[in-house]
């Protein structure tokens, strides 16, 4: 976890009862855990528009070509 060991994990809980006081410390603790649940899920939506983007995308790709393998052949049978 972000490389602190057991000991840096105290001194920081230590630090922070000290600053904020016991009171605070619940909803210190929720309003961080609601943040990182915030924050992943806007990270998991993100990555799910970016499958999107890219479906679309590829989907597009292969339009044009077809669409240009038609004009190729449409010409060639004029051409003849």
């Amino acid at each position: 976890m972000f490389g602190l060991g057991t000991t840096e994990l105290i001194v920081i809980l230590i630090i922070a009862l000290v600053v904020f006081g016991p009171s605070k410390l619940p909803e210190i603790g929720r309003a961080i855990g609601k943040g990182i649940y915030e924050f992943k899920s806007a990270a998991s939506d993100l990555t799910d528009v970016g499958k999107e983007v890219k479906e679309a995308t590829e989907e597009i790709g292969k339009e044009v070509k077809e669409a240009a393998s038609l004009e190729t052949k449409k010409e060639e049978e004029d051409a003849e």
